[in-house]
């Protein structure tokens, strides 16, 4: 017999995974993080890389055993490379990727945003085109949303808040290439 929480995980997880197939593919970012208390605008252009991971991939194995999981807890995921070019002088390019993992209402990380260790996010879907992401870790809390708008974009804000009070806000415009 199947209970009702077990029918919303599973529907939550199809969904996530339909989610992350249609995030396959090369995107264009163009982010503005904007810094709350200075005023501070610092803007980057990102070349974004997602490729879906299905339940069993080496990399969804190797993030399950960061996070203490069997190898097959995890449903399904993605891989995330980047390529970044800020706009200011004097920043220098940046590279790097992280592997996303589902299982329930939980998204697994093999690093967080500032930071190199493994995290979990709780996750929901508000609508099958719109993810929310709460990560919390350090004192610190990224609230996320990312909205897939047609097939060629998407739009992504984060908002980060330390001790309660919002510090940062990170604004995104995606254009797949």
């Amino acid at each position: 017999m199947t209970t009702p929480v077990q029918i919303v995980e599973y529907t939550l997880e199809a969904l996530a995974e339909k989610f992350f197939e249609d995030s396959v593919g090369s995107w264009r970012s163009e982010r503005r993080y904007y810094t709350l208390k200075s005023g501070e605008i610092e803007e980057v252009v990102s070349h974004i890389t997602v490729k879906f991971l299905e339940r069993g991939s080496s990399e969804l194995i190797q993030l399950a055993e960061m996070h203490e999981l069997s190898d097959s807890a995890i449903v399904c995921g993605t891989s995330v490379t980047w390529d970044s070019n800020y706009l200011q002088p004097g920043r220098k390019p940046t590279k790097g990727s992280t592997v996303f993992g589902i299982q329930g209402n939980i998204l697994y990380r093999d690093r967080g945003f500032a930071t190199s260790k493994p995290v979990t996010a709780q996750y929901t879907l508000r609508d099958p085109k719109t993810m929310h992401l709460r990560t919390e870790y350090s004192g610190s809390v990224f609230e996320e949303e990312i909205k897939l708008i047609g097939t060629s974009h998407r739009t992504r804000q984060t908002i980060i808040s330390r001790a309660g009070e919002e510090i940062m806000i990170g604004q995104y415009l995606e254009r797949r290439m």
